[in-house]
């Protein structure tokens, strides 16, 4: 019996029914011989964590727009803390871990630079469909490994492609936009946990807004700092969530939900939409507006980018030639947009 035959088999001792189990999943896009060592869920892990789209997180905007101090959040900080909850939460309810954390760790691959109004910016200029959790769905299926993707199980892309849920409901009235698994569920939670305390510290550090001027209900209930927040959070759905009609159902109590709510609503209307932050984002949706507009015209400079990135090959896959820009575009860092705009749109002194 291999290691990976033998974890098997440790994962159906301990599990929860409820849990998806590594011997279980309904397999990958293309077969492969299973690692001896590794199961398929932490095969995924690694796969996602080696690849060029989960290190270029690191320089991808969470909500402030190219901060300079330390301690503020990018893309990939926030990543690791959305990982770090739904594990938590995962092993208190015996679900796979691996598979959550592999859910985790790439569901913001295929997020663009510049945060949200990126996103923002691409839906005005490529397409209305243009949504950051279908672009994390086709980085690991057809842009990374130069063309060839990921090849990630079902399940850690069914979790990927339904993580998102935008100013939405948490848990979605279809029951077809719900992930597949208790572990992908786990991850939708994490991630509005996770960003709302991160947030909502960062814009507190910026001054954006001052911490009293948090609501009260929120500050009672959830707790004052980022620690007691996660805490109270995580706590809540472990002991809320319950089985009926022989289905795990994630829940949280009303007044931590409704908590959680009126924070969610406190910051779209004090920090996301607040003048500092949107007139940032107005000038990185022009930005990426007017890279998307040359790079349309110049195929030239569009083949030199794509082969800097990696991602030569991505021309030769039949897609359109906008659908080629869309992607180099959303896989570009802030800093990759920015230094690019510069090379392009400002003029070079003579020597």
């Amino acid at each position: 019996m291999s290691i990976r035959e033998e974890f098997e088999k440790r994962e159906k001792s301990f599990m929860s029914p409820f849990g998806c189990l590594s011997a279980e999943s309904r397999g990958r896009i293309k077969t492969e011989i299973s690692c001896p060592i590794r199961t398929a869920f932490q095969v995924d892990k690694d796969r996602i964590v080696y690849s060029n789209a989960f290190r270029r997180l690191k320089h991808k905007t969470q909500v402030f727009l190219s901060p300079l101090g330390d301690h503020y959040r990018t893309r990939l900080t926030h990543t690791l803390e959305v990982a770090q909850i739904a594990r938590t939460i995962a092993r208190a309810m015996r679900l796979n871990e691996d598979l959550t954390e592999a859910i985790a760790l790439g569901h913001d691959l295929g997020h663009t630079p510049f945060g949200h109004s990126g996103e923002t910016g691409l839906k005005e200029i490529f397409s209305k469909g243009f949504s950051h959790n279908e672009q994390s769905l086709r980085v690991i299926e057809v842009l990374e490994n130069k063309g060839k993707g990921l090849n990630l199980t079902y399940e850690v892309r069914d979790g990927i492609l339904k993580h998102s849920k935008g100013y939405g409901s948490i848990v979605p009235d279809d029951p077809n936009d719900q992930p597949c698994t208790a572990e992908g569920k786990v991850v939708r939670f994490a991630d509005i946990m996770a960003y709302l305390n991160h947030d909502l510290d960062d814009a507190i550090r910026s001054r954006v807004i001052r911490a009293d001027q948090v609501p009260e209900s929120c500050s009672r209930v959830l707790g004052h700092s980022h620690w007691e927040r996660a805490t109270t959070m995580m706590r809540d759905i472990i002991f809320s969530s319950e089985i009926r009609a022989e289905d795990f159902q994630l829940n949280m109590s009303s007044e931590v939900c409704s908590a959680m709510s009126t924070l969610r609503h406190f910051l779209y209307e004090n920090v996301y939409r607040s003048p500092q932050v949107h007139e940032e984002f107005i000038k990185a949706k022009k930005i990426l507006s007017e890279l998307y507009a040359r790079l349309l015209n110049d195929r030239d400079l569009l083949w030199n980018e794509l082969k800097k990135m990696e991602m030569e090959e991505v021309r030769h896959n039949g897609d359109s030639h906008e659908r080629t820009v869309c992607d180099l575009i959303a896989s570009m860092t802030d800093r990759y947009a920015l230094d690019l705009y510069s090379a392009i749109f400002f003029p070079s002194p003579f020597v």
